[in-house]
């Protein structure tokens, strides 16, 4: 199972934005430390020359007999005892110690006597300017983190808004709307340098083309063999009345039945392909339709109304797609078949071997069938794009104890563009 993340974990904003805060502060920090430690080692060793400069004054003062200089003493007592270690083996060292409450650069070198001659220099100054530097660096490191990111989170905005887009028009033409386009700004000029999602929305743009020029061609050429098929299946349907009775006019009649009811469900998918299809709305009871439709069918149908109500639909198409429910029902399933209408809500339950994996999944196709199953997959096809007419959703879906279960919602207001009855308001 794929670990649920918050949907703000995979933005790529977010990311960028993670990236570029994290690389702002490395290199933030990393100029810090060597601006740091560059202005600090200078600091340092002009205090620590200007303490062994003093020393070496006051020792040869100390040698001469003179006065020593201000700062200057054998044995102070401030002196560190590090430093006062160091000089008693008889080298000569520096060392930035606390005196008085004040930070001082102390100098110290062995005299004789066994005794040991320092010199003190206030380093106060040297280490308020290292400490401003710090205060500088750090202030100047988050303005320079924040505009940064200010300028990159605008930058990568304007790429994720343009990948956004792409991606509303390709769920657009997934679920069916041909006719989108990214049209990205970036791909009509030319003399603007071409970025990856220029590339892709180009790329997106002459697939939905190529898919649409396609889908069209075999529109038309699934309309223009059924209207040419039309003609001459009128004169072989009128020519099969005139043969004598017996077993072979049965079959004739019988197939040229059935290709003529082919032909006829090849047209109507093609108007519903152009989607012109327009309603006429009537004000309907669904129990009575549901009754109706049961009837017509001529089968062994159970109605069960669990909630009758009023919709405002097109009478006609609903009961083509009842009857083409019931229909497919009897015909792939198994009896008891139930129609059961609650509310604005109709199902139609048969009791065989359910729908196929791939029908439940991605809904019906057009002249595919498994199982060995009779048919041309036309029927569910219709009921599927009449259903999309009248603005309802029909889900196809298997029930826990076996049978296919195929459940339409109505919708409760009408589809826009739809024609009202007579009088209606």
């Amino acid at each position: 199972m794929r670990p649920v993340l918050p949907q703000w974990s995979g933005t790529l904003a977010v990311k960028a934005a993670v990236f570029i805060t994290v690389m702002c502060c490395a290199l933030a920090a990393m100029l810090g430390v060597l601006v740091h430690v560059s202005v600090t080692n200078q600091t340092v060793g002009e205090a620590r020359d200007l303490a062994l400069s003093r020393l070496t004054d006051a020792t040869t003062a100390f040698e001469a007999g003179d006065t020593l200089g201000w700062g200057a003493g054998v044995d102070p007592p401030g002196l560190p005892k590090a430093l006062r270690t160091l000089a008693l083996a008889g080298e000569r060292g520096t060392m930035v110690a606390d005196h008085r409450g004040r930070p001082t650069m102390w100098a110290a070198g062995p005299v004789d006597g066994g005794r040991v001659l320092a010199v003190g220099v206030d380093y106060a100054q040297s280490a308020r300017t290292i400490e401003a530097l710090d205060s500088a660096i750090l202030w100047s490191s988050g303005l320079a983190i924040g505009v940064t990111l200010l300028i990159g989170a605008f930058a990568v905005t304007r790429v994720t808004r343009r990948l956004h887009a792409t991606a509303r028009v390709a769920r657009r033409i997934s679920a069916g709307d041909l006719d989108a386009r990214v049209d990205d700004p970036r791909s009509k000029q030319p003399a603007l340098p071409q970025d990856e999602v220029a590339a892709v929305a180009v790329a997106l743009d002459t697939m939905a083309a190529s898919l649409q020029g396609k889908l069209l061609s075999e529109q038309r050429f699934t309309a223009d063999v059924a209207h040419e098929l039309r003609t001459p299946l009128t004169g072989l349907h009128a020519a099969a009345e005139l043969l004598p009775p017996g077993r072979p006019t049965e079959l004739v009649r019988d197939r040229v039945a059935a290709l003529r009811t082919l032909t006829e469900d090849l047209l109507e998918i093609s108007r519903l392909d152009t989607g012109r299809e327009r309603l006429e709305l009537d004000d309907e009871a669904l129990g009575a339709l549901a009754g109706r439709v049961v009837r017509a069918s001529g089968t062994d149908t159970e109605v069960s109304i669990v909630r009758d109500t009023r919709v405002e639909t097109d009478r006609r198409r609903l009961e083509r797609v009842l009857g083409n429910l019931v229909s497919n029902a009897h015909r792939h399933g198994r009896v008891p078949v139930v129609l059961t209408v609650d509310g604005a809500v109709v199902a139609v339950r048969d009791h065989g071997d359910g729908y196929p994996e791939y029908l439940v999944a991605h809904g019906p196709q057009r002249f595919r069938t498994e199982g060995g199953a009779k048919g041309h997959g036309l029927g569910l096809t219709i009921a599927v794009g009449q259903a999309d007419v009248l603005g309802a959703a029909l889900t196809f879906a298997n029930a826990a104890d076996g049978g296919a279960v195929a459940t339409l919602t109505l919708p409760q207001t009408p589809p826009a563009g739809a024609r009202l009855p007579d009088g209606a308001a």
